[in-house]
This record gives structure tokens, C-alpha cells and sequence, in this order.
């Protein structure tokens, strides 16, 4: 027995060992309760980041939500939860990433990726949704397993959409308006549970059909392009083409109208001038009958070479040598004069 304790030199009394273990006992008290409180003290203070707030729960009630800062709660009453309300989030479909870098790296999840179109062929569809939380409150307690529910979600819709569309949108020219359609859905269905969450952006990441037939869509794709060349050049050449014979079209119908009205002028012109001579003929019938035949005679003997005058009281032929010019003209008239039966002088 130490020498310090109380009746070490006298025999056992039990009333000043009570009392001693009292006085160490009450010491160790003060000191617990000194730990205790000390504890109880930092529990109740807490730090609220920037990009979040706090979600009180006080005796498992709803209590409020807290700010960013320096923050107070009631020891071993109120329960924090933090909620990332200012950062976007994410989760991956028909795949994962395992490590995200230089080397990034990335495992498949077929079950999620394959999907059938709309026209009934496969493709494996990944992408990615983008989002934030907007209602803290809805986000904890109105749905269980928000995480997994979400997921089920996007899942449905997006196979939804790929459904009503055919393989060739879901591969090529459909992915924008596949990720809006998805995320107009989605958002809807976040709104009609009460998630409390804000769907940013839907992003395809890679849309490809099965290994399997890969090899057949790729040739699929070559002809596609082959005939999309093929269509742009024949576009190419009927702009060249048809303008130009739009042109010639155009030039042949002003010719003919051109030549129309030319000849319906002419016609009515000879009409006038026959007209006049009916005139003419009706009041001087011979004289004008005389006179058409002289001029019809020096328009056509001028434009031969050599003429022979035959007259009927002689009878050999007499050759007259062919004049040109003035000459012949008066030697036309004169035959001509002659066989009108008048006389030259």
C-alpha cells in the first residue's frame, strides 16, 4: 500500500478509503465533463463550402438550410447533410471511367449501351448527363435512392428516344436533336417526382453499331456518301445545264417571234402593194398588165447570160450578144416591148 495513502499506518478503515476514492473520483469528473463539453462544443461548429449548403435535420425533422460560412448546430440533436447545390454533376451511361487524365480509361456496360431502333436494327449508345441540384429539399426526401431512381430514368428515356428513330438518325444526322429530346424528356420526369434537380446537358458520347455488323454499317455509310457525291454532282451539273438551255429556250422563241412578225409584216405589205395594183388593174386593165410585164421581164433578163429574141415573121434566129448594165436593161424592155406588141423606138 503506497505510503501516501490515507490509514497506511493504521489498520483498514473502510470510511477514509471511501472518502479518498471520493476525492480522486471527483476529480476525474470534472475532467470528463471538461472532455465532454470540449467535444459537445466542436460537434456544434461546422463549415459550409461555397459551392454548398447545409440541410438540417433536428430530433429527424426537416429544420432548414444553412448558407456557406461558419456555422452553429445543437450537439447531438440536429444532423447536417450537405448538399453540392453551386457545382455540376454528372453520371456516365454504357460506360464508366476508371481513371481520367493523359491515359484516360474507360470500362463498357453493354447492358446499358445496347439499345434497338426504331427500324429494328442494334447500336450502342453511351452518353453522358449533366446536372445540378436545384431544391435541396426535394432532392433528400422526396425520392428514396434518388441516385439509382435517376439512373433508371435517363435509361428509360433515352431508349425511349432512340426507339421512335431510325438507325441511321441514332448513328449520324440525329444526335442533336436526340440530346434535346432526351433532355426535355428527362427533365420532365425530374419535375413530376419532385427530384429537385436541374438537367443541364445531354451529351452523346459515342454512337456506333454492335461489332458484330459493324463491318456492314460501315459499307452502308460508304454508299450513302457515294450517292450523296453522285446527287451533288448531278445538282452541279443540271445548274450549269439548264440555264444555258434555259437561254438558248429563250433566244430561239425571240427568233421565231422576230421572224413571225417579220413575215406577217412582209405579208401585209405585198397585200398593200397587190391592193394598189388590183386598183390599178380595175381601172386600167391593160396598161397595168403591160406594165407588170416589163418590170417582171427587166428583173429576170438582166440575170441571163446570153438571149435569143425569136420573132415569129422571121425565120432564122438572130443571137444578140449579152449586155451588162444599162444596156441589157434597155434591151430587156425592148424585147419585152415587142412581144407586148409595141412598138420601139
Amino acid at each position: 500500500m503506497p505510503d501516501n495513502f490515507p490509514g497506511a499506518d493504521s489498520p483498514l478503515d473502510l470510511g477514509n478509503v471511501t472518502k479518498a476514492l471520493r476525492e480522486r473520483l471527483g476529480g476525474l469528473k470534472i475532467i470528463a465533463v471538461v472532455v465532454v463539453a470540449g467535444l459537445l462544443a466542436l460537434s456544434s461548429v461546422y463549415t459550409v463550402q461555397p459551392e454548398e449548403v447545409g440541410v438540417i435535420l433536428r430530433l429527424g425533422k426537416y429544420a432548414g438550410t444553412t448558407e456557406p460560412g461558419l456555422r452553429f448546430k445543437i450537439p447531438l440533436v440536429d444532423d447536417l447533410t450537405k448538399v453540392p447545390v453551386r457545382r455540376q454533376l454528372k453520371q456516365e451511361f454504357g460506360f464508366s471511367s476508371e481513371s481520367v487524365g493523359v491515359r484516360s480509361s474507360f470500362v463498357s456496360n453493354p447492358d446499358e449501351a445496347n439499345m434497338l431502333t426504331g427500324d429494328l436494327n442494334a447500336a450502342v449508345v453511351e452518353w453522358v448527363v449533366q446536372y445540378r441540384v436545384v431544391d435541396p429539399y426535394q432532392y433528400l426526401f422526396r425520392v428514396r435512392r434518388l441516385d439509382a431512381t435517376f439512373r433508371d430514368m435517363s435509361e428509360a428515356v433515352m431508349r425511349k428516344v432512340v426507339g421512335d428513330r431510325t438507325v441511321n438518325e441514332v448513328l449520324t444526322v440525329g444526335r442533336a436533336e436526340i440530346e434535346g429530346a432526351v433532355k426535355v424528356e428527362l427533365q420532365e420526369l425530374c419535375n413530376q417526382y419532385e427530384t429537385g434537380i436541374a438537367i443541364d446537358q445531354v451529351v452523346l458520347q459515342s454512337n456506333n453499331p454492335p461489332e458484330p455488323v459493324k463491318p456492314s454499317f460501315n459499307a452502308v455509310n460508304q454508299a450513302e456518301q457515294e450517292l450523296e457525291r453522285l446527287v451533288n454532282e448531278a445538282e452541279a451539273e443540271y445548274n450549269r445545264v439548264i440555264p444555258r438551255a434555259e437561254g438558248q429556250a429563250l433566244q430561239t422563241i425571240q427568233q421565231a417571234e422576230g421572224y413571225a412578225l417579220d413575215r406577217v409584216n412582209r405579208a401585209q405589205g405585198d397585200a398593200t402593194r397587190f391592193n394598189a395594183l388590183y386598183e390599178e388593174f380595175r381601172q386600167a386593165p391593160e396598161v397595168t398588165r403591160k406594165r407588170l410585164f416589163i418590170e417582171t421581164m427587166e428583173r429576170v433578163l438582166p440575170k441571163v447570160g446570153r438571149k435569143i429574141v425569136v420573132d415569129e415573121d422571121v425565120d432564122g434566129l438572130t443571137p444578140i450578144m449579152s449586155f451588162e448594165g444599162v444596156s441589157a436593161a434597155r434591151t430587156s424592155r425592148q424585147v419585152a416591148a415587142q412581144q407586148a406588141g409595141e412598138g420601139t423606138p
